[in-house]
């Protein structure tokens, strides 16, 4: 079965320069999201390059399932975790007790959303480049 990481990686790229385009046209649910299905798709990437395949959008989760041969910072859980309240809320009306989603989403939120989910991503694509060298 081929490796499919760099597949998950590149996408991973790809959610996150969707989290800045968003940003920058005053979309700041949809940046939220994109933000979170990047830090997501990044470490699957990370899971699939240590040989074990993981399903959910949990991204707290997703870190601490990692083999236990990858050491997790526990601050970068907690970033996951607030990406991980950006998976329904920023998308359906129902997510929140009244108005639609882009009514609870502005700079603010995108901004934290971007800079945790780049993060994380940085956080698997060296941990992937150092096992690659191993």
């Amino acid at each position: 079965m081929p490796n499919r990481a760099p597949d998950w990686l590149r996408q991973a790229d790809r959610d996150f320069d969707q989290a800045m385009d968003s940003t920058h046209a005053d979309r700041h649910e949809w940046a939220c999201f994109a933000a979170q299905q990047a830090a997501e798709k990044a470490i699957k990437a990370l899971h699939l390059h240590t040989g074990q395949e993981a399903w959910g959008p949990v991204i707290a989760q997703l870190l601490e399932e990692l083999p236990e041969t990858v050491d997790v910072p526990e601050l970068l859980v907690e970033k996951g975790r607030v990406l991980d309240n950006f998976y329904i809320p920023s998308r359906y009306p129902n997510g929140h007790s009244t108005g639609a989603p882009f009514d609870h989403y502005g700079p603010l939120q995108s901004e934290v959303a971007i800079r945790h989910a780049r993060e994380i991503i940085e956080f698997a694509r060296t941990q992937m480049a150092e096992r690659a060298n191993r």
